[in-house]
């Protein structure tokens, strides 16, 4: 008893310890986690500084869905059984340390998430907006419009990633589920930025493992990452972002672009065998193109914004090869989302997503993936948002020995989220 009454005095003295610290949650080149950091792409470029001493700020996110989905096939293998209830909560650990003027911390560990019960850490950065700490004033001109991250860290492959749920984190998300093929992954390296009047550029380099490790070194490799864009707000009412992203494995043997999300999907269980498992089988609804070898992926995304109706395409192409190949195979990817925001503060929205994905297997099946999604969202404040969303997935071009011959998922999922 005597050492539990002290666990809880240690912890209770460790949380006082904290809020005293993270009082003033507002951080310098900072994207919030709430309403206010919706259709904030890349962390913003303060041109004035607050830094007056380290700063810490405790953040986390938590999201629960209830799922009522129904799936089919042609019958060529049985699907297992699905039926109406809420999947298991995901939350998230946020860590954001100013540690001195014009350089941040960010940290984010996965506290649960479908594919893990215990917490295993996401990935981190160090984001660089001045270089004072070399010399006062060391390469001023050019970091005034300059940042640099380095860590192991998401790549900044496309805007797409900036409107995914991350485990937990789903309020910049006005669907349920991600795109079908979720471009997504961490890896070591560093980006530069350059931003000026408008226009976006971004140059970075990794080496293109998700598993760090320096036991197998034939696997090991770069992989290169560039953005080229333009976004302005034109007037009061109007803002226009349009983006054109590459990765380029190089001479990496596996990479894990489609493939690095060990978070999970927001559809659990469709479209899955009868010895599935929540956690096994935890990439449900999405497509792996299985192109892990000389993958060179291009992304264009545009944005537009005119008062409360907003527009974000994705068109993808991606080349590459599966170990076993000699040849590479091509995947294209298009999305389509229009929202509209209303209400007091743009606190209601309304929206949909066209998504289709069309793809050569390995097998040589030329398949297609299609799916719509309908949805809308109220932000109770603007750190809690409820969201309820329609979606029907359709597959097409596999074989008859396949589970997703003629298969689909179709049906309602409502998601409450958390962030702050």
């Amino acid at each position: 008893m005597k050492k539990g009454i002290n666990k809880v005095m240690i912890m209770g003295l460790l949380l006082v310890g904290i809020n005293g610290i993270a009082q003033d949650r507002n951080l310098d080149n900072f994207r919030q986690p709430d309403k206010e950091g919706i259709n904030v792409f890349e962390s913003p470029k303060d041109t004035a500084s607050t830094f007056d001493g380290v700063k810490v700020k405790v953040g986390g996110s938590f999201a629960l869905q209830f799922q009522a989905l129904d799936h089919e096939n042609s019958g060529a293998e049985n699907l297992i059984e699905i039926g109406n209830n809420f999947n298991l909560a995901t939350a998230n650990l946020d860590l954001d340390v100013a540690l001195y003027d014009g350089v941040r911390m960010h940290l984010r560990t996965y506290l649960s998430s479908r594919h893990h019960p215990e917490p295993y850490v996401k990935g981190g950065y160090f984001q660089i907006e001045k270089l004072n700490f070399i010399k006062e004033g060391f390469l001023e001109n050019f970091m005034q419009y300059a940042t640099i991250k380095i860590g192991h860290m998401e790549n900044n492959y496309g805007d797409a990633h900036f409107r995914r749920s991350d485990n937990a984190q789903t309020l910049y998300n006005p669907f349920v589920g991600n795109l079908i093929m979720d471009a997504f992954t961490t890896e070591v390296g560093a980006e530069v930025y350059y931003r000026n009047n408008g226009l976006i550029s971004m140059i970075g380099i990794t080496n293109g493992k998700l598993n760090q490790s320096v036991s197998n070194p034939e696997a090991s490799g770069a992989s290169f990452l560039a953005k080229l864009g333009y976004d302005k707000q034109l007037n009061d009412d109007l803002r226009v972002r349009i983006t054109g992203s590459m990765y380029n494995t190089g001479q990496v043997p596996n990479s894990y672009l489609y493939a690095a999300d060990r978070a999970g999907s927001r559809y659990y269980l469709v479209m899955e065998n009868e010895t599935a498992t929540t956690s096994s089988n935890f990439r449900s609804g999405r497509y792996n193109p299985n192109l892990r070898n000389q993958i060179s992926a291009i992304m264009f995304n545009p944005f537009v914004k005119y008062k409360g109706l907003e527009f974000f395409g994705t068109l993808e192409t991606a080349t590459g090869k599966a170990d076993t190949e000699t040849d590479t195979r091509t995947a294209n990817q298009f999305a389509s989302e229009l929202v509209y925001r209303f209400g007091s503060n743009e606190n209601l929205y309304i929206g949909g997503r066209y998504n289709k994905v069309s793809s050569e297997e390995v097998t040589g099946e030329e398949i297609d993936i299609t799916r719509v999604q309908l949805g809308a969202g109220w932000f109770m404040t603007k750190n809690i948002l409820a969201k309820l969303e329609y979606v029907n997935q359709k597959y097409d071009g596999y074989g008859v020995t396949s589970i997703l011959n003629e298969g689909e998922f179709n049906g309602i999922m409502f998601e409450a989220a958390i962030s702050f």
